[in-house]
């Protein structure tokens, strides 16, 4: 069927009206009125072919919130009426060993993405995302979502709720044990609040002696300024992990001194190459540097139930899909507290 979305057709285009086409249900697909949709930094670099892999046009989104308007003859998870989400995965092979593990973010034949990726139902276009007015999924990569949480509020909880929550449960996030989130944005927010609800004592390390009040607001314990030389100095040895969302190419070698013995640092937040790594900070002290991805539907949905026990969701900002230029330019400038997310009922 034909329906509305916002897309762009080239790398220099803005993002406009179009048609495009949703296939109608398979028999174990849920077809999905989209009612919100966030807006994620991989949005904006795939539109603008930042990663030079885009396929276009581009259908940018995938922080997925809507209710089932139809479902296939041999969906039993889900009803029409229900509340549920989309994340950045739309497909696997569901035959690999990560697929077994639970973990389709790392399918070894390649994941499908929600947006950008071959359509396999189709085999001459690709994905498109959640900038439109409706979306279908097979049933395996639609997660249930609680109408205890402010549903606006749960977009961003399908890439950027996910990215953070993965490593804080593979590397085991307990009670009392000391976290470092590096970065207060749309990433580093989310870290510091399910953390901080996971029991750690959790400190904030950031460039900006600005974000100090509002990282402790959001549930920090601490706020480390790092180009404080003393502060990180008095800081050596203090963290069993560090989890990285600075979003560009960086030298992470200052942060290593702050693990204990053990300790790793998490990068989550880019995907260019890192600056002068030394393989020195690591030796001494047994000390990792590791990365980690989304995480797989089974977690993502572990995730969601977490969220809804302790009432978590993003910090956001809302606005209509005509002002999705505008919040591309000020998600590039940081101006935004701490995701937008798209009402997609003004589509229509």
């Amino acid at each position: 069927m034909e329906v509305k979305a916002y897309g762009t057709p080239s790398s220099t285009q803005e993002l406009s009206e179009m048609k495009i086409n949703r296939r109608n249900p398979l028999p174990t697909d849920v077809q999905i009125k989209i009612e919100y949709c966030g807006i994620c930094h991989s949005d904006i670099h795939i539109a603008r072919n930042d990663w030079g892999m885009s396929q276009y046009p581009v259908v940018p989104g995938h922080e997925i919130v809507g209710r089932v308007t139809k479902i296939g003859a041999n969906v039993k998870g889900f009803k029409e009426g229900d509340l549920v989400g989309v994340g950045c995965l739309v497909g696997s092979c569901q035959r690999c060993s990560a697929c077994n593990d639970h973990e389709e973010q790392y399918c070894e034949n390649g994941f499908v993405a929600t947006y950008g990726s071959p359509d396999p139902h189709t085999q001459d276009a690709v994905t498109y995302g959640g900038y439109s007015q409706s979306i279908t999924v097979d049933e395996k990569f639609v997660l249930k979502v609680s109408n205890k949480l402010d549903t606006k509020a749960v977009a961003p909880l399908l890439c950027a709720g996910i990215t953070l929550y993965s490593p804080l449960r593979h590397w085991n996030v307990k009670k009392g044990d000391r976290v470092g989130i590096i970065g207060l944005g749309g990433l580093g927010h989310m870290g510091v609040k399910l953390a901080s609800a996971m029991g750690a004592h959790v400190t904030m390390i950031t460039r900006s002696k600005g974000k100090g009040e509002d990282a402790k607001k959001l549930g920090a314990t601490d706020v480390l300024i790092s180009t404080d030389e003393k502060a990180m100095a008095a800081h050596t040895n203090q963290f069993d992990l560090l989890v990285n969302t600075i979003p560009v190419s960086h030298d992470p070698s200052p942060y290593l001194p702050l693990l204990k013995r053990n300790g790793s640092m998490v990068i989550v937040g880019s995907i260019t190459p890192l600056e002068n790594v030394s393989g020195m900070g690591m030796i001494f002290g047994r000390k990792s540097i590791a990365g980690s991805l989304i995480g797989g539907i089974k977690e993502t949905q572990e995730m969601l139930d977490f969220c809804a026990e302790h009432n978590i969701v993003s910090d956001v900002e809302m606005i209509n899909i005509q002002d999705v230029n505008n919040a591309y330019e000020r998600v590039m400038s940081a101006d935004v507290k701490y995701r937008f997310v798209i009402d997609m009922n003004s589509l229509s």
